[in-house]
């Protein structure tokens, strides 16, 4: 009798964590999604990925602005001497001793072969490149926390069933203490009814506290106090859409941010091999300057006064070199384009092999829960017959135990093969790029 005192014990004990840990909150998918994306760690890296490469762009756009540079020095001259060219004479001159020289000079980079247009380019397709990933990550990330969420969700439907079948081990009970006191079943009897009871509240504890496990996973990814206690929405399993026809997903997957990085890749390493090109490609540039300085060492004596100068011009510059560095540039450019073809193609079949298993197991989610319906429905009416049997003293207990474990079993099963078909559909969205 001691285990059924403490049985009720345990309930109550388990059933006041969630007024001990913190105020529930009941979130929807919908909420969930949207707390995922604002909050989650590997989301907010990928925002700062985004940035980064976004602020690449600006930076490669200063290639289109002229160049700007002022100077200004100051110098100490020394003496001068005159030597003769056998060095046998020397003959010192007197020279001012302070130089200072103000100089201002500007350059426009005019042509070189699209090296400024491809090297813009490439920084946009990497910015481009951030975004989908982060789209890609995001699918990934909405996915891991329905996991967390829809795993919640089947441990509070597990601990009603325990919470129903530990009241009906309760009354088994009673009836066998009854028996046991009447002399017609033995004390073997009361001892595996209550060992029953003793399983099936320790199984409860174990669900109690793989919920406030998973709990703790969900509040750190949505970035909710850790004290909130999470419930899932009940309505969740009559607002199920029903799948499209396998060849909608297939379309759908055509634009899964996955293939479309893939083919972001190819365009990069295009880019890549025309700024290598253009190393090959001669530079023209436009200039002008400003000197002012002093002293005017040019004239004899030299001449303590200012010299100013401006000018003004085309440059025409070639790298001879790049003719034989260029091309194994752009030959190693080339190979990692077809790499990033061949990745593509693997890419897309990759993930229309993804999105077949994703239908495939929809479809057996669907099965699985008529099957689990019919089991759960037939373990109901042979515990009922058993129940009546035992009552009857036309069974034993040992067949009662047995119908009462199968009827426990069925019900666990048919609780979780619901919430398998919520996630088996948003697996076939995430698969084909929709979620």
């Amino acid at each position: 009798m001691k285990i059924r005192k403490l049985g009720p014990m345990l309930i109550a004990g388990i059933l006041s964590i969630s007024t001990m840990y913190g105020q529930e909150r009941k979130i929807s998918v919908d909420e969930l999604f949207e707390l995922a994306k604002e909050n989650h760690p590997n989301l907010a890296v990928s925002k700062a990925d985004i940035d980064i490469a976004r602020q690449g762009v600006e930076v490669a756009k200063n290639a289109q602005l002229p160049s700007f540079s002022a100077g200004l020095q100051a110098y100490y001259l020394g003496d001068a001497h005159i030597i003769d060219k056998d060095f046998s004479n020397s003959t010192r001159v007197d020279m001012p001793h302070f130089g200072n020289t103000f100089s201002v000079e500007a350059s426009q980079l005019i042509w070189k072969g699209g090296l400024v247009k491809n090297g813009i380019k490439a920084q946009t397709l990497q910015e481009e490149l951030m975004e989908l990933n982060y789209q890609s990550n995001e699918q990934n990330i909405k996915l891991l926390v329905l996991g967390y969420y829809l795993d919640l969700y089947k441990l509070l439907n597990q601990k009603d069933v325990y919470q129903q079948n530990i009241q009906l081990a309760e009354q088994r009970i009673d009836n066998i203490n009854k028996f046991f006191n009447e002399g017609m079943v033995t004390r073997n009897d009361v001892i595996r009814g209550e060992l029953q009871l003793s399983n099936l509240n320790l199984a409860l504890q174990v669900v109690e506290n793989n919920r406030q496990i998973l709990n703790k996973q969900l509040t750190t990814a949505l970035g909710l106090p850790e004290s909130t206690q999470i419930v899932p929405d009940e309505t969740l399993l009559n607002d199920v859409p029903k799948a499209l026809l396998m060849d909608d997903y297939r379309t759908f997957a055509q634009n899964h941010p996955t293939v479309l990085m893939t083919k972001k890749a190819v365009d990069i390493y295009e880019t890549s091999e025309k700024i290598a090109r253009a190393d090959m490609m001669p530079s023209l540039s436009a200039f002008a300057g400003n000197q002012l300085a002093r002293p005017i060492t040019t004239s004899s004596p030299v001449l303590d006064m200012y010299n100013h100068g401006w000018s003004a011009g085309l440059s025409l510059n070639f790298n001879i070199d790049a003719l034989y560095k260029a091309p194994k540039k752009m030959k190693q450019a080339r190979f990692e384009k077809d790499k990033a073809v061949a990745q593509a193609i693997e890419t897309e079949q990759m993930i229309d092999v993804a999105v077949n298993a994703a239908y495939v197991k929809y479809n057996e989610a669907l099965t699985q829960n008529n099957t689990l319906g019919t089991n759960k429905n037939l373990a109901d009416e042979n515990y009922r017959i058993m129940n009546s049997k035992y009552n009857n003293q036309l069974a034993i207990l040992l067949d009662l135990i047995d119908a009462s474990n199968q009827k426990l079993d069925a019900e666990l099963q048919f609780a979780n093969s619901e919430i398998s078909i919520v996630y088996a559909y948003y697996k076939l969205l995430k698969e084909s790029g929709n979620l």
